[in-house]
């Protein structure tokens, strides 16, 4: 969950925060089940003060099948800057958050989906799968952490930060930009404390000041990379890149998730754009939390409270 084998639990929440994110926050969900439904509904559509609001997709597999082929279709056809562009992605993302719950979905949601598009749909919900396996039997936590979300920088300068350091170190441009989605969202996602894992790439303080690895600020999204392509090589990259990333989180379901999204965008540069729009989003007792770009907590606070402050954040009722 971040560089470095120590744990802590701001790491383990930040860690999943997309899939993890990309689901956020500790996943309690055991695979299969359906998640704990919010006790109070909201309904679909409540905007966020950043003038977004959380997609509504279908709880029932024929029509999520249905809406996941034409979202998939509609974003490998857009432009990235198109006028929205952003909020399909984050109704891909959102669609296969869903769908990750459902098993016994995999059959009808992948007969809606066109055959050519099928191994990316089926490897996309196997990737969230691999998170929310890491922490089935976990309480989903009561509160929301002491973070910041904001947006990240653009894509193409993400891209030049992650092809310069596989330049630099031969881990490839894709690995990193995996760890970056998983970690922080590409960057979204600020904690606010200051004994945690820290910055883009969620670097403990700790590791970055080990000799060879840190340099620059912990908090730069070019000098993040950078030190985690090198922290990368030291665990045994390029040559051995599943180790590799075992060493920057000692999970195989962690290892399978990366390297699931490393393959996706490698085979498709276009899908990094996507992967960056993705949100950040968090299990809770009242379901799958979006936190949107412009949340700030300076202290933790009970989910039930927050949203009575913030119903955009619920999912919306269908």
């Amino acid at each position: 969950m971040f560089a470095g084998i120590r744990r802590s639990s701001f790491a383990l929440l930040t860690g999943l925060a997309l899939l993890t994110a990309c689901g956020a926050g500790r996943q309690s969900e055991a695979i299969g089940q359906e998640p704990q439904p919010p006790q109070t509904q909201y309904p679909a559509g409540v905007v966020a003060p950043n003038g977004r609001s959380y997609p509504s997709v279908p709880k029932a597999a024929m029509p999520l099948g249905e809406q996941l082929n034409r979202v998939e279709d509609q974003l490998a056809g857009m432009n990235p800057s198109a006028a929205g562009f952003a909020s399909l992605a984050h109704r891909q993302q959102v669609l296969y958050r869903q769908w990750s719950h459902h098993p016994d979905w995999d059959a009808a949601v992948l007969q809606q989906v066109s055959p050519e598009l099928r191994s990316v749909a089926q490897r996309q919900v196997q990737a969230r799968r691999e998170f929310l396996a890491m922490h089935r039997n976990s309480p989903a936590p009561a509160q929301l952490p002491a973070w910041r979300i904001s947006p990240p920088i653009s894509a193409d300068a993400l891209l030049e930060h992650y092809k310069q350091a596989e330049q630099d170190t031969g881990i490839d441009w894709a690995t990193l930009a995996a760890i970056n989605l998983v970690e922080t969202g590409m960057g979204r996602l600020q904690g606010l404390s200051v004994a945690g894992a820290r910055g883009p790439m969620q670097f403990l303080p700790s590791t970055w000041a080990e000799p060879g690895i840190g340099a620059g600020s912990i908090d730069d999204p070019g000098d993040a990379i950078a030190a985690a392509a090198r922290y990368l090589v030291r665990r045994g990259g390029p040559e051995n890149m599943p180790q590799a990333i075992w060493g920057y989180n000692n999970s195989w379901n962690y290892v399978r998730a990366v390297q699931t999204y490393a393959d996706l965008m490698r085979e498709d540069p276009k899908r990094l754009a996507q992967f960056h729009q993705w949100q950040i989003h968090y299990a809770s007792p009242n379901g799958d939390l979006w936190l949107h770009e412009g949340y700030e907590r300076q202290q933790a606070i009970p989910v039930e409270a927050y949203l009575q402050q913030a119903p955009w954040s619920a999912p919306p009722a269908r």
